[in-house]
């Protein structure tokens, strides 16, 4: 999906619509303007989707607002953090819950599907890992941890991220696997299943029989030549481990995306005939597809916010209207709810000019904005 000047000029249309009608914003912290205004989760459930989004404990704890607008509009929730095996494993022998048993609690009251994210990743790891695993120890150490945290709540979890992005072609490494600390220490055969994920597949399905065992991946979505290659890896590491017999159940297709301006677009920023075919050649191999991490980064916009907000619901349109043509989709999921706690705010992801990015369904006062509607509208547009 490539926005064009006409869906560019549609979308600020309708946001200018919204804004005469009352209906720009949903009036109070998830609060429907009027009753036609359908929740996510509703409209999800009615097509036959799971509606919902990526949260973090702490404003669950401490933000009413935030937590009643997640309880009214999220059919799935998945925590940022809290299964991530560094705030996990303060310790080779210690164990912190207290957070990821919040949300699983906070799901069971306003009856939630949970999202288990992760198992093993190459990122948020324990500051003891490197000076206490070892190739001796390290299949132990994995299989421990997954039968610990998977074990806790098996179950409970709709579905599990057991391996997130296991693939980073600049690395080198043949398969255009990442070289990340599991890869050294348990490479398997190095050549179309790394060890690690062999191990880490085969230990969730036997540790959780009922989640949906998912591997997730960034930076496949777009047109240009680097997503195309990391799309054919990523397909490969899928038939590789179906050959073998390794239990995965679905690919996890993140979504980070980035609107592109009515002067500049380029493949990066288009989304549509690889998007497709990837999710075509996924159900061939008879697995699902769950869009797991949603969210449209604005900072290659201007500052106008009519114009950002415009460009953005366009991609969410445009994106999940291709994404959800497929029915091998199950599931959606945005990166947040609320602008107000976004990690676009940060680091390289932060906008030039530094003011707060327009990238998720509701604003900072958790207001329903034109991605909202979007998004909405392209649940509803699902067959």
């Amino acid at each position: 999906m490539e926005i064009s000047r006409r869906q560019f000029v549609a979308g600020g249309a309708a946001v200018a619509a919204l804004e005469l009608t009352g209906c720009a914003h949903v009036r109070g912290p998830g609060v429907p303007a009027a009753p036609e205004v359908e929740t996510l989760r509703a409209v999800g459930a009615r097509r036959g989707i799971l509606a919902g989004c990526a949260v973090q404990v702490a404003h669950l704890r401490n933000d009413p607002a935030y937590a009643a607008l997640v309880g009214q509009q999220a059919g799935i929730i998945v925590d940022e953090k809290a299964l991530k095996m560094g705030p996990l494993r303060p310790s080779p022998t210690e164990y912190f819950f207290d957070d990821a048993d919040y949300v699983f609690e906070f799901a069971k009251k306003h009856k939630q599907h949970v999202r288990g994210h992760n198992f093993v990743w190459h990122e948020q790891m324990p500051s003891w890992f490197d000076s206490y695993v070892t190739r001796a120890n390290a299949e132990r150490v994995l299989v421990e941890h997954i039968e610990r945290v998977g074990g806790r709540y098996a179950g409970r979890v709709h579905s599990w991220d057991v391996v997130n992005e296991a693939i980073e072609i600049k690395d080198g490494m043949k398969g255009g696997f990442r070289n990340s600390p599991w890869l050294k220490l348990l490479p398997g055969d190095g050549i179309a299943v790394p060890g690690y994920i062999d191990i880490a597949f085969r230990t969730a399905r036997r540790v959780d029989p009922k989640a949906i065992l998912v591997y997730n991946e960034y930076g496949i979505e777009a047109e240009d030549a680097a997503s195309a290659k990391k799309r054919a890896d990523v397909m490969a590491l899928l038939r590789g481990m179906l050959a073998r017999g390794i239990p995965v159940d679905a690919l996890g297709v993140q979504s980070h995306l980035t609107a592109g301006s009515r002067q500049a677009f380029s493949p990066e920023f288009a989304y549509g005939q690889g998007l497709r075919g990837m999710i075509r050649d996924v159900r061939a191999m008879g697995l699902k597809v769950l869009l797991t991490e949603m969210d449209v980064s604005d900072r290659k916009l201007p500052a106008s916010i009519p114009e950002r907000d415009a460009a953005v619901a366009a991609t969410y349109s445009g994106y999940l209207r291709e994404a959800l043509a497929e029915d091998a989709v199950v599931a959606v999921l945005t990166w947040g709810i609320t602008d107000k706690y976004t990690w676009l705010d940060y680091g390289y992801q932060q906008r030039e000019d530094k003011a707060p990015q327009r990238c998720l369904p509701f604003d900072g006062d958790m207001r329903a904005k034109a991605a909202f509607f979007a998004e909405r509208d392209a649940l509803e547009s699902r067959q």
